[in-house]
């Protein structure tokens, strides 16, 4: 039994209809990666698992329960994290303070045991502890946004363009830490439009286009096809 999964699911904004019949599943301690050309509707589609944007049709089911009427704070409380690209810490504070935001529903011990956790895995972190976010490099701030995202434990988590802005070695780390991440059991799923290191780490892969899916399967073997790669994700995809 898949975590989550969708079945004939269709989305958009009022009449324009952007997502077309997707199906799709997401298991533990797997990442999923999510491919396809910009305004493919990637990110139309994690905002509808969300909450963000309403589904006019289909199933989303968590864990075996519809959570297609939830709202989206509803979800979130199941166990449905998510690391926007942009917007996904609070500058100002320091770091302990956004790790504490993050786990705002926890009781104090529980709060502190979370974040603990997140300093050992992302020992980086406790080394800047007492920093403003504002001053962490770009690499820095991913791995707080995905850290203060984790301070809650969920089950699954959603990656929207984890890589976006960074040097290809502060991209590298953070694949690395999704990797650690995933490992603990936590399901993921990426959305990247860096089609290599996505599918290095992936265990399975979707392609997206004009809303639907054009291919799907095991990670290296989305790698591996050539019509694939050619067809649907362009030059980033040749060095794949």
């Amino acid at each position: 039994m898949p975590l989550l999964a969708t079945r004939d699911l269709h989305s958009g904004y009022g009449a324009d209809e952007i997502i077309h019949g997707l199906d799709f599943d997401a298991e533990p301690g797997r990442i999923v990666t999510i491919l396809g050309p910009n305004g493919c509707g990637k990110t139309t589609f994690i905002k509808t698992i969300l909450g963000y944007v309403r589904a006019t049709k289909g199933e989303i089911r968590f864990r075996d329960r519809d959570i297609g009427r939830l709202r989206s704070t509803d979800r979130a409380a199941l166990g449905i994290g998510y690391v926007p690209q942009l917007l996904n810490i609070f500058k100002p504070m320091t770091v302990m303070e956004n790790l504490e935001i993050g786990g705002y529903r926890l009781e104090r011990a529980m709060r502190q045991a979370a974040m603990a956790r997140m300093f050992e895995l992302f020992p980086l972190l406790y080394e800047r502890r007492h920093q403003r976010a504002a001053t962490l490099s770009g690499g820095e701030r991913q791995l707080l946004a995905m850290a203060r995202a984790l301070m809650v434990a969920p089950n699954l988590i959603f990656l929207d363009e984890p890589s976006a802005g960074l040097s290809p070695l502060k991209a590298e780390a953070v694949f690395q830490h999704i990797r650690r991440i995933a490992g603990s059991g936590t399901a993921i799923v990426i959305v990247e439009q860096d089609v290599r290191r996505a599918l290095e780490i992936s265990d399975y892969a979707y392609v997206l286009v004009t809303g639907r899916i054009a291919f799907q399967g095991p990670a290296e073997s989305v790698a591996a096809d050539e019509r694939i790669r050619t067809a649907y994700l362009g030059a980033r995809a040749k060095s794949v």
